[in-house]
């Protein structure tokens, strides 16, 4: 058992293969030996194996069994379109394509439905591959509904999975070490202290910046994003990205001046409020099932705090001309409002994250009518508005998603016309040989390939020794059948993916040979089969991706900051230009697609078998980074937000051209950035900071923005803020340079390296990736 658990630490594999084990033989043998009709017996088997054993829905039980009749229905439909258009080879094809596009592509609406296109698949596969006149169709509908009905109680009622998030406990982590950093920072005297404070703040800033980092690990663990569409699972992956930021502000330092300036003492309320938020967050992330009261209130008190700082922020800021203007002096004038930007970028971070949990927690704690009637909390979109965002983000030619389910697709309908060509006996063994090894690079689906075939192989030679040893005792098959199943199901996660599939094939054999006389031969011909379906997922690998997700990770990060950065640019000009409080809001939808797609790539080279020619820990800079522009220009859009009298006046001052012409130069940089990532030029050095724009903007704030008694006005802070904002983006700039310069170093030593080493890859036994899946 510990051994299992090393492998399988939350024993999720061998609960769905100790309920498939109970309940697919059991059905099998009712409709088999009970009711005497093998079609029906056939497709209650592959059914429950499906739906139990090939998908594990999380969350709470009623959306699990919302999932589960979902599963059902969509088998019921696809075994309907299977079994009309198997006859004629050409519809075959045809919908196999169109059937196959529309499963793989609907994963990247949510995770629920990427987790069960195996199973979809294997609903159409079944009836596809075995042409039956129409008669057979109600015992095929009959015995895939048996296995419906009986998986709603078993998975209800057998070892059912414990409810639970994979998120919430690194992001109430996270709320956690967040809250006690901002404890610490709270009782310093400036933005540094001395001695022992000094040794404290930096542990507290390393301890947040680890938790983020597990976090971002957990989430990128999986190769689609860990969403729903259910408002709790929409809410929590909203957070990553957010606490994210936070660690990063959190950690962030400016470089205006060595000394502490003077602190505005509503920057330590606020930073108090904060923690007191996060505190309210991480007990509410621990407990959905929390009181939601708390952590609201906190929320006014922080809104309260804010804009009380806001305030007082007017009287740090000196209007008056100081005795001299050098670079010294005008950097020490802005840091005077250094910690108070610091509060409020943090104070907005942590808004945003209050919401989300907030919204995470409410969601949770609906009643089971208003789940079962799909009922949302108000913040957030639709179910189905959601999807279409999703989707239409991966309508784009550089779609890692989209590469995939098109390859995916196209290589399940070559391999129904081989099968209707060739009349191999048993033709679904080579879709399911199809199935196994389409990964999203030639060089992996050709290692899968091999895998597949060696597991194939070895589970024939099992079986064939299974049947020989059995001879005319058929009916020790059926002690054997849980046995089998039991192992399909374990040995994937336990040991690999060859044993799987070997597992697989001693079910499929024992399967088949149960109410037969055993045949040992038989087992044989399916290797076949299998290395036909092998031979179709390699070749399509080669003519349609040969590269795989590699090049696509650099495509969507050039395009993550392009649009990143254009994002800003616009936040930053309904700032201070002439935009409606509209204009920002289609680049932001633009950027936040984009950022999508970024994560679908990095997902999918996570995931990509053989060696990683990036360097993770660079690759994972580049990504975050893209996180960090793009918030950075949401804290933008929400400074102003509102703010219309406040907009026209900073119009009005030569402030806004200065802030304008800084962001105009770090988002121009951005722009360079994004074409060194695609190759075309080389990787700009970042942008230093720029005295004489810093002069600018003093000098207008000192003339033009003060009141009667010689005060800034709170349009001056604001766009003081905004130009904070704009630095914070500056400030990424020399980390993700040298992220992208050591990434292009790897690919030039690694291309140096090719000609000595002709394989340019690993071999079959080379293991997965640490963040990789076997299944």
């Amino acid at each position: 058992m510990t051994w299992l658990r090393g492998k399988d630490p939350d024993l999720a594999a061998t609960r769905r293969a100790g309920r498939t084990a109970l309940v697919m033989p059991a059905l099998f043998a009712l409709c088999n030996e009970v009711l005497h009709n093998p079609t029906m017996a056939s497709y209650a088997a592959f059914g429950s194996f499906s739906m139990l054993l090939l998908v594990d829905y999380s969350g709470p039980m009623v959306e699990r069994l919302r999932a589960q009749v979902a599963l059902t229905v969509a088998w019921l439909v696809l075994i309907c379109l299977g079994t009309l258009a198997a006859p004629w080879l050409w519809l075959a094809v045809a919908a196999t394509v169109v059937v196959g596009f529309a499963v793989l592509f609907a994963g990247v609406v949510s995770s629920v439905l990427a987790g069960s296109s195996t199973a979809l698949l294997l609903a159409f596969v079944l009836p596809v591959t075995a042409p039956v006149p129409l008669e057979q169709l109600p015992a095929r509908l009959a015995g895939a509904g048996l296995a419906g009905a009986v998986a709603l109680p078993a998975v209800a009622l057998l070892w059912p999975r414990p409810v639970a998030d994979p998120l919430s406990a690194p992001a109430a982590a996270v709320c956690r070490a967040a809250a006690g950093y901002l404890r610490i920072r709270e009782a310093l005297p400036g933005p540094d202290g001395p001695g022992s404070d000094a040794e404290r703040c930096r542990a507290g800033a390393e301890h947040t910046a680890r938790t983020g980092v597990e976090l971002r690990g957990v989430f990128d663990a999986t190769t689609c994003r860990p969403t729903g569409l259910s408002a709790t699972s929409r809410a929590l992956v909203r957070l990553v990205d957010q606490l994210t930021w936070l660690c990063g502000v959190l950690v962030d330092r400016s470089e205006y001046t060595d000394e502490p300036p003077a602190c505005d003492p509503a920057a330590h309320t606020v930073r108090g409020a904060a923690a007191h938020v996060l505190e309210a967050a991480y007990d509410l992330l621990t407990d959905l099932d929390g009181d939601t009261g708390p952590l609201r209130t906190r929320e006014s008190d922080l809104r309260a705090a804010l804009a009380g700082m806001e305030h007082s922020s007017t009287v740090q800021v000196p209007a008056e001309h100081p005795g001299g203007t050098s670079t010294a002096e005008v950097y020490g004038f802005i840091a005077t409002l250094d910690v108070s930007f610091r509060a409020q970028e943090i104070g907005f971070a942590v808004l945003q994250i209050a919401e989300n949990v907030d919204t995470a927690a409410t969601a949770w704690q609906r009643s089971w009518p208003e789940r079962l009637l799909g009922l949302e909390p108000g913040a957030l979109t639709a179910p189905l508005a959601a999807a279409r965002e999703r989707a239409v983000a991966h309508l784009e030619p550089d779609s890692v998603w989209l590469h995939n389910s098109l390859r995916g697709a196209v290589g399940l309908g070559i391999a129904v016309f081989l099968t209707g060509v060739t009349g191999v006996g048993h033709s679904f063994w080579v879709l399911l040989g199809t199935l196994s090894v389409l990964r999203s690079n030639a060089l992996s689906t050709g290692q899968n390939a091999v895998r597949a075939v060696l597991g194939t192989v070895g589970g024939s030679v099992v079986g064939a020794a299974l049947l020989y040893l059995i001879g005319h005792h058929g009916t020790a098959l059926w002690f054997v059948l849980p046995v089998a199943v039991l192992g399909a199901g374990i040995a994937p996660a336990a040991i690999s993916f060859a044993a799987g599939q070997a597992a697989f094939t001693v079910t499929l054999v024992v399967l088949f040979n149960i109410g037969h006389d055993p045949n040992w031969h038989i087992a044989l011909l399916r290797v076949q089969d299998i290395a036909l379906g092998c031979l179709v997922s390699v070749v399509v690998a080669v003519f349609f991706w040969p590269r795989g997700a590699r090049a696509a990770v650099h495509k969507a990060l050039a395009e993550a900051y392009d649009d990143s950065a254009r994002y800003l640019g616009d936040a930053v000009d309904f700032a201070l230009g002439h935009r409606t409080p509209a204009d920002p809001e289609p680049q932001g939808r633009m950027a936040a697609a984009a950022a999508r797609r970024l994560d679908d790539a990095f997902r999918s080279y996570l995931s990509e078998r053989g060696a990683k020619p990036l360097s993770l820990p660079c690759a994972t800079t580049l990504v975050t980074g893209v996180v960090g522009l793009r918030l950075a220009a949401d804290a933008v859009v929400s400074l102003w937000q509102g703010e219309d009298l406040a907009r026209v006046q900073a119009v009005r001052a030569d402030a806004h051209r200065a802030v304008l012409g800084s962001a105009a130069l770090v988002t121009d940089w951005y722009h360079d950035f994004a074409a060194g990532l695609g190759g075309r030029t080389a990787v700009p050095d970042a942008v230093p900071l720029r005295p004489e724009g810093a002069a600018r903007l003093v000098e207008s704030v000192r003339t033009e923005l003060s009141d009667g008694q010689g005060r800034a006005t709170p349009v001056a802070v604001r766009i003081i803020w905004t130009d904070d904002h704009v630095d914070a983006a500056r400030r990424l700039q020399p980390a993700l340079s040298e992220a992208a310069r050591a990434q292009a170093r790897t690919r030039h030593r690694r291309a140096r390296q090719a000609p000595a080493d002709p394989a340019g890859a690993p071999g079959p036994g080379v293991p997965s990736a640490p963040h990789g899946s076997e299944r």
